[in-house]
């Protein structure tokens, strides 16, 4: 599960962050996730709670993660419909054409984190 790996990242680039400032113990931090950003929302949270719970770092005790969900929304560049594709590839569904350019859905970044 690369979820692991994501959220070990994440919480090292928190954390240097974190200790720039100052921060001693980080309390939330903010997640956004892109439904086409190959990362699964409920690995990121199990992966989270493995981490919180080793007490790795400046991660308090209750700290808590929130998952923010982008939709994924692409652009036909034929005809410049809007709609949701459920995949990276699609077909626009007004004009039949592979011509899909994705506008979102791909986002995978840390929003904010709070700490004292």
């Amino acid at each position: 599960m690369h979820e692991m790996a994501l959220m070990g990242d994440i919480l090292q680039l928190v954390e240097r962050d974190a200790a720039s400032r100052e921060i001693n113990q980080i309390e939330k931090i903010e997640l956004v996730v892109g439904d086409l950003s190959n990362a699964l929302p409920d690995a990121l949270e199990m992966a989270f709670t493995v981490f919180r719970a080793r007490g790795i770092g400046r991660l308090s005790s209750n700290a808590q993660l929130i998952i923010l969900k982008e939709h994924a929304k692409a652009k036909c560049t034929v005809c410049a419909h809007e709609y949701e594709p459920e995949a990276r590839l699609t077909i626009c569904p007004e004009c039949q054409l592979p011509s899909g350019r994705l506008i979102a859905g791909e986002t995978f970044k840390v929003q904010s984190y709070e700490g004292s």
